[in-house]
């Protein structure tokens, strides 16, 4: 799957990471509060431009196991403020997987709204997936909510999953079938 870019939204941009956009992603990713529900932790600038580096070339989905790493661009304002993933999970079962991080200056905008359901729509209409999952930390209100906006299901709840960050901790597991993506969009 080669994409056209800008992919856009209502008020977004959508499009592959660039090395010029290391202070918009530094200025999120080097903030605690964005990693409290997520594995990784708060990176320095130098561990951040890696990261960068690495996600520069993460524009496209040719085969099983890739991910498609896309900056969320804010025109109006002229910043990077977020990323969205979509990974192809299964290429024989039509498995995929979404993710999403803003930064915390520009949450409760339905930013992440708009590109993670821009996400969706590339899985299964530009990629023919049948099923898309995305999971979080249960404490992490704001996301699991987000999936149910999107019109997601919660379809697991594992308790005591994995030592997370020191401590034991649950999973969601939220998905959304191609064909409810379908009945959505009429």
């Amino acid at each position: 799957m080669r994409l056209d870019y800008p992919l856009k939204t209502a008020r977004l941009h959508l499009r592959p990471f660039e090395p010029g956009d290391l202070d918009d992603f530094y200025a999120y990713r080097s903030r605690p509060e964005v990693f409290r529900y997520l594995y990784e932790e708060s990176v320095s600038r130098e561990e951040c431009a890696e990261l960068l580096a690495k996600l520069v070339s993460d524009n496209e989905l040719t085969e099983e196991g890739q991910r498609l790493a896309l900056a969320v661009h804010l025109p109006e304002a002229d910043r990077v403020i977020g990323g969205a993933v979509l990974k192809w999970r299964s290429e024989k079962d039509r498995q995929g997987e979404i993710g999403y991080s803003l930064n915390p200056d520009f949450q409760g905008h339905g930013y992440a709204s708009e590109a993670a359901g821009k996400m969706l729509e590339l899985g299964f209409e530009q990629l023919g997936l049948h099923r898309i999952v995305a999971e979080c930390d249960p404490r992490n209100e704001p996301s699991w909510r987000l999936m149910e906006r999107l019109g997601m299901r919660r379809e697991a709840h594992f308790r005591q999953n994995e030592i997370f960050k020191g401590e034991w901790g649950d999973l969601f597991v939220y998905a959304l079938l191609e064909e409810e993506y379908e009945r959505a969009q009429t």
